[in-house]
């Protein structure tokens, strides 16, 4: 078997097959693997199977920037999303260059020879593979760990538990009683999903998350597809749904106490007049958190059906019965749903080494929110916390062609970003309060205080600096086999240099 590539993708999910695309499109020239895990391509929309599972961004912004979303669904479900990936991958023969069942544990790089070299476990054993570059689109957390707290007396309780990461194919919860525990994007999903069948659904939450009305259907931008070709209205549609996103968000960043006032108002108008505001109430700003999308407003309705109580208190512990909260109150309960968040897992936890030395992705930050410091040809697709995650795999694969191209045309054979600033201040790789994120503070990048090791979760700046900004910058090091520039710290030469013209 000839396991050598000139690109290794790692993960087949909505970033990994997207990033394919782009490099078949842009370097036709390049030969392409992507080593995937699991069984199946799709990552997380193949691996989520709980009630109601649906994306949280409308599929305009979900969407690849290159294949339209046809779909009457803006919100759309993890079927259809599975669905446009897999026709995505088909449409342009990505499926042949995929490798399942091939789990990357460790990955050295050699500056001698310039190359990556894998250690992987496959269905035929370890193995290894060998390529110039390696893109990783892993996701951001844990597929073979949900997180779940250490709960008191958990093992007291005799009825169903489950943790939507890992929802039983054969759980009925018809007429039951059923507690969903998290306030997060996933419960919110579940919750009322849920609630047509089972016989009551109790949301217990330890504090409450902003919650902001959807639509499923996008009339205006459906009525676009009907006048104009599909691509055009696709992108017009795209266009206006990140314009509205940004300035939304930019709004409740700036005044976030006439944001607060305006997402409560929105949620009270959509409750019943006696319902206590309290379990709507957050105690942070808007955009700590990741707002949660309620589609067509259905966790409201179910609410006022009666279908779905909340509860916002502390767990005391388990009981046979159910769960006891630190009122005294007790909710019984058939089953119960642990929706309480993911393992955050940068590149999957695989090791790496430079040389042979070992290669601390905690201690090194994130260059442009593509690369990482003194490590060479390696990249990694982490989208954004205030829309969708889309948005910056494409611009991340775009940035990684021109890249691969630029060193192609000028004889490079790695690309090393070096930090010639030593006094830089570390901040945050996320700048969000969510739990996974402060969860997973000791085990994730840095950035910097500064451009270009700061992100700033802005698509416009990062679209004109990914596709037109200068390619090479003094933190970029371009070299060949025989240098060592992750040990350089050296500003640019003239040759090394690239401006926007010579990649048109």
């Amino acid at each position: 078997m000839n396991n050598t590539a000139d690109i290794i993708i790692i993960g087949a999910g909505l970033s990994g097959i997207g990033a394919a695309c782009h490099f078949k499109r842009h370097c036709p020239g390049k030969r392409v693997r992507i080593l995937e895990a699991r069984e199946n391509m799709g990552g997380t929309w193949d691996l989520f199977r709980y009630p109601g599972i649906r994306s949280d961004s409308d599929m305009f912004t979900l969407g690849y920037n290159f294949k339209p979303w046809t779909d009457s669904k803006a919100i759309a479900d993890g079927e259809s999303i599975l669905k446009y990936i897999r026709e995505t991958a088909k449409e342009h023969r990505i499926e042949e260059s995929i490798e399942y069942g091939c789990k990357v544990k460790a990955m050295n790089w050699c500056s001698r020879s310039s190359r990556w070299t894998l250690s992987v476990d496959t269905d035929e054993g370890p193995q290894e593979y060998q390529s110039q570059f390696v893109l990783s689109c892993t996701g951001y957390y844990d597929y073979d760990a949900g997180y779940e707290p250490a709960y008191p007396e958990r093992d007291a309780y005799q009825g169903q538990f489950i943790h939507p990461q890992f929802w039983p194919e054969d759980f009925d919860y018809a007429g039951k009683k059923v507690v969903v525990i998290g306030s997060g994007a996933t419960a919110v999903t579940i919750v009322p999903a849920m609630a047509d069948k089972a016989a009551q659904v109790t949301m217990l939450q330890r504090s409450p998350s902003y919650m902001i009305a959807m639509p499923t259907e996008d009339k205006m931008l459906n009525g676009l597809y009907r006048l104009l070709p599909e691509k055009l209205a696709y992108m017009l549609g795209r266009g206006r749904n990140i314009l509205i996103n940004w300035l939304g968000y930019k709004y409740m960043r700036a005044f976030p106490a006439q944001g607060r006032g305006f997402l409560l108002k929105m949620a009270k108008k959509a409750l019943p007049a006696d319902f206590d505001m309290k379990h709507f109430s957050p105690s942070y700003n808007p955009w700590d958190e990741r707002l949660c999308a309620v589609t067509d407003g259905d966790m409201f309705e179910a609410i006022s059906q009666g279908k779905v109580a909340i509860e916002t208190d502390h767990i005391a512990r388990f009981v046979e019965t159910g769960i006891e909260l630190k009122s005294g109150k007790v909710l019984e309960a058939d089953a119960v749903v642990s929706a309480t968040g993911l393992n955050l897992k940068v590149m999957s936890g695989i090791a790496i080494t430079v040389d042979n030395k070992p290669y601390d992705i905690t201690q090194k930050m994130y260059y442009k929110g593509i690369l990482f410091e003194d490590l060479p040809n390696l990249g990694m697709v982490f989208g954004y916390t205030n829309a969708s995650w889309t948005l910056k795999s494409d611009l991340i694969s775009e940035y990684f062609c021109r890249l691969i191209n630029h060193m192609s045309a000028n004889g490079y054979t790695q690309v090393t970003p070096v930090n010639s600033d030593k006094t830089m201040q570390w901040i945050p790789f996320v700048d969000m309060s969510s739990g996974y994120i402060k969860r997973a503070e000791s085990i994730i990048p840095k950035q910097g205080a500064q451009y270009p090791w700061r992100l700033h979760q802005n698509y416009v700046r990062d679209l004109f600096n990914s596709r037109f900004g200068k390619l090479a910058d003094e933190q970029l090091v371009f070299s060949k086999a025989t240098e060592a520039p992750a040990a350089k710290s050296r500003k640019l030469d003239r040759a090394d240099r690239i401006d926007t013209a010579e990649v048109g």
